[in-house]
Formats: C-alpha cells, sequence, structure tokens
C-alpha cells in the first residue's frame, strides 16, 4: 500500500518490522566474558512481558475497539516515552524530547479506518507517518499474530522499532538519501536499548527476562526479516526497499542491548556493508536456496569441510539412528561426535525433519530450512576440528560457545563454491545464516559442546555465531579459549 511519508512500515510480501533504544549506564561489559551472562546481565528465566495490576496509565488510542491489543499498545508507548524522556539529552545533548501526537489502530480485515492519509484496509502492518508524528498500529491481524506467537514483548518490539523512527526525525539523524536498510537497522538498534532498560527492571509496565524471555523475542525478530529475494530483485540496490535479513536485524538490536543508544549512532551505510561483506544476500540464478538432507548432501558436506580445514586426522563418518557408545561423550542427535573415535554420526531421518523449510512467511511462521540442519553438522565437524587442534576441552560452556563460533566461520567459508571429489557443489546462499539463528534459538545444538549442552542464552549463541561469521579461527579461539 504506497503511502506517502510513510515510514517504518512492515515490509515485503507479507510483513516486516523493526525496533527502539536506551541508553545504558556504566561500561561497556563484553558480551563473551560469561557463558551465563547476557551482554554483562545473569541469563535466568522468569516473568516476560505486561506487569499484573497496572497502575499507570497507558497512551489514548484512536480508532481503538477498546480490546486487549490497543490496551497493551497504548501502555507500551507510554513505557517506551517514559524511557526516552531520559535517555533522548543524554544520547543528543541540547535537544528536548517530543512525544508522537496521537495513537491510532486499524482491523486491517476492516474497511472502515485510516492512518496517515490512507484507508487500512489489508493495510496489515504498523508504522510511524511523520506528516501527522503518530503511530498506528493493525491490531485485528498483526499484532494477535505476534502476541500468540512471541508474548506481549512481540508487539512492544514492534512499537518500540517504530518509535525509533519518531526519534530519527526529530533528531535529525535520518535525511534525505538516507536508506531504508541504515534507517530500519538504526531503529531495531534502539529497540534493542529500550529492551535492556526493560531488562534491568526500570520498566513499571513490562518484564523482560534474560533466558526465555529474551530468547523468544528473538525469535519474534526473525519474522520480521525480508524475504528471500532473487538477484533480479537487485536491479536497483541504491533504491530497494530493503530491511535486512534476521541475522542483520537482530545483530543490530544486539548493538543496543549491549552498548545502548550511542551504539545506534554507527550504523551507517559504511557500517552495514562492512558488517555484510561477501555475504549473500540474495539467490543467484538457478539457485533455490535449498539442498534436501539425504546420504549424499552430508557426504557432500563433510568432503567440503575436509577440503577447507583438512585436520590430522579426518574425522570419520557413520550413519544410524543411534550413536554407538562413546567413552568420551554423549549423544546429541541428530548429529553426535565422540572424540574418542574421532566419529561424527549422523541420523538422517532426524537430521532431514530438522531441515525442512517453513511453509509460509509471516509473523508468526517459524523460520526453518536446510540449514537448520546443516550448520548442526557443521558444528559436529567443528567440534572435530577442536579435537584435531589439542588442548582445548569440549565438554564446557566456551566449548560450546566456540563451537557456534567455529560454525560461523565454517558457514562464511562455504558461502564460496566448493566442489568435492564427487562432483557435487557446495555453496550456502542466501538465507542461510537466518535458518542458521533460527536453530541456534530452537534447538541450540549449533551451539552446544560435545554433550549437546548449550548455553540458556540464544542472545550469546547468537553473538559466538556472528563472531565467526565476521572473523576466523584465530579469533574464534581466542575468544573462548
Amino acid at each position: 500500500m504506497p503511502r506517502l511519508g510513510l515510514v517504518g512500515a512492515v515490509m515485503g510480501a507479507t510483513l516486516l518490522l523493526a525496533a527502539c533504544s536506551t541508553t545504558v549506564q556504566g561500561a561497556p561489559v563484553s558480551v563473551f566474558a560469561d557463558p551465563f551472562k547476557v551482554a554483562g546481565m545473569q541469563a535466568v528465566d522468569g516473568p516476560t512481558g505486561l506487569r499484573e495490576g497496572i497502575e499507570r496509565n497507558g497512551r489514548k488510542v484512536q480508532q481503538s475497539d477498546g480490546g486487549a491489543i490497543d490496551a497493551i499498545g497504548g501502555q507500551a508507548i507510554a513505557d517506551i516515552e517514559e524511557f526516552w524522556a531520559d535517555a533522548y539529552g543524554t544520547a543528543f545533548p541540547g535537544r528536548t524530547f517530543r512525544p508522537v501526537d496521537a495513537l491510532l489502530s486499524w482491523d486491517a480485515a476492516d474497511y472502515a479506518g485510516d492512518f496517515c492519509g490512507g484507508d487500512t484496509y489489508g493495510f496489515v502492518n504498523a508504522a510511524f507517518c511523520p506528516i501527522d508524528n503518530t503511530i498506528g498500529w493493525d491490531r485485528g491481524v498483526l499484532l494477535p499474530a505476534l502476541q500468540q506467537a512471541h508474548g506481549d514483548m512481540a508487539i512492544t518490539m514492534v512499537l518500540t522499532h517504530e518509535y525509533g523512527h519518531s526519534i530519527q526525525k526529530q533528531a535529525r539523524i535520518t535525511k534525505r538519501g538516507t536508506s531504508t536498510l541504515v534507517a530500519e537497522q538504526q531503529a531495531d538498534c534502539y529497540a534493542g536499548a529500550y529492551m535492556r532498560w526493560v531488562a534491568e527492571d526500570h520498566s513499571d509496565r513490562f518484564t523482560l527476562s534474560t533466558g526465555d524471555g529474551l530468547n523468544t523475542l528473538l525469535a519474534g525478530m526473525i519474522t520480521f526479516r525480508d524475504p528471500l529475494l532473487s538477484a533480479d530483485d537487485f536491479v536497483d540496490p541504491d533504491g530497494i526497499d530493503e530491511h535486512g535479513s534476521a541475522f542483520e536485524r537482530i545483530s543490530a538490536f544486539q548493538f543496543g542491548f549491549t552498548d545502548g543508544v550511542a551504539a545506534c549512532r554507527s550504523i551507517d551505510a559504511k557500517e552495514i556493508a562492512q558488517r555484510r561483506g561477501d555475504l549473500p544476500v540474495a539467490l543467484q540464478q538457478g539457485e533455490t536456496g535449498e539442498w534436501a538432507v539425504s546420504e549424499e548432501s552430508v557426504r557432500s558436506f563433510i568432503d567440503a569441510l575436509n577440503m577447507k580445514f583438512d585436520p590430522t586426522p579426518p574425522p570419520q563418518l557413520r550413519f544410524g539412528a543411534e550413536a554407538p557408545a562413546c567413552p568420551d561423550a554423549r549423544p546429541s542427535p541428530p548429529a553426535s561426535y565422540c572424540p574418542g573415535t574421532n566419529t561424527i554420526t549422523v541420523d538422517l531421518d532426524g537430521l532431514a525433519e530438522m531441515g525442512s523449510g517453513a511453509e509460509e512467511f509471516g509473523p508468526a511462521a517459524p523460520l526453518s530450512g536446510d540449514n537448520s540442519a546443516y550448520s548442526v553438522l557443521v558444528s559436529r565437524y567443528m567440534l572435530a576440528l577442536q579435537q584435531a587442534h589439542g588442548g582445548l576441552a569440549l565438554d564446557t560452556a566456551e566449548a560450546a560457545l566456540r563451537t557456534a563460533c567455529l560454525t560461523g566461520v565454517a558457514t562464511t567459508i562455504l558461502t564460496q563454491r566448493v566442489r568435492t571429489p564427487d562432483g557435487d557443489t557446495i555453496a550456502l546462499t542466501a538465507g542461510d545464516l537466518d535458518e542458521a539463528v533460527a536453530g541456534l534459538l530452537s534447538n541450540g545444538l549449533a551451539a552446544s559442546d560435545v554433550n549437546g549442552e548449550s548455553v540458556p542464552s540464544g542472545f550469546s549463541r547468537i553473538d559466538a555465531f556472528r563472531t565467526g561469521v565476521l572473523g576466523d579461527q584465530d579469533r574464534c579461539l581466542k575468544r573462548f579459549p
């Protein structure tokens, strides 16, 4: 639905969104300092979402049906504004924070309703309208689906992202010519900073646990990714309405969560290009992005890894529904590594099920695909690589994150085509990073030790993986000794 001046709309074939920000007091804390912490905070499970018995008033919502979704939306905006009332002056010295003028909601399945100068029928979205300084959302389709799949904080995430666009406008951060990609990832970063503020228990309205709560929030962010594009979609790369992959958007969120609002100013076209590097962003001619798991594909992956890493001795590969007894490790199906025998055992049926792709793209659709499975296979190979290196414990939390990091290294390497001796070509494509990230959140096996044990924080798993994607083996070994 084209609309002049509309900012931050859920984009793509179906939908997409973004996030917001906050100032974190104190010195930045390395997210890698402790495998059981999240950006310096202890990773713990607990309540997440709207607090019970809220006594604070939320913002009034125009065109509302008076339902629970709009009530959460009004509370979320009031909370976000409370955060920015303190954070804005610190982030932008000499400037005064201005709240948005109004909030509006609509039901995208209803012909009634208007927003930002247009009707809202079929507008399954949320957005900031710079024309009249308002924020609006679809209470009928979009937000209920997100809430059902990912909880109350998914609603708050969408709205704090949209508020980030208001902050960009009044702080004059985005100017004519600023790409959608930069604006959206800055807003994702702002969302991370605000969510850190909530996780630190500064909010009177919402709570966010750093364990299961943050994991669920990140899983919700995956649904905000761009749909998988082909090379033809990039005819005009400077003008495309691009928001970023799940990998990129979660990275931007993590920058804000870890280092606060100040980190978001560094996200520009140059930073994104550097972070993206040579990673594929669109499917090339003839690529489908998927290769069904089979004995042939598994053997080809192991052959490609042997060619690129050349460990001495290389691990042996066997297939079976159950891994044989191992003297120094427990099985981690559907792919297990035994150091004592230097053998990777693969349950083909289990790995194939893990790698089956999602059938839809939308606010509640889970993300999965072939690399959700292959990243687990690669992680077991990376344990064999660590075994060959010598002197590294394989059954610790540090080993789990080291494995995730090295899996990231291998993922980047395998984006370059590898021709195996049997004639197959291994080449990870656009979308494979997102599928790996989805697996890191849903089961964590690609970020697990030799026994299949991972750290509780999906945030930390993804951070370790990204360190490898953007780094090399030495960086992983130094970061996770």
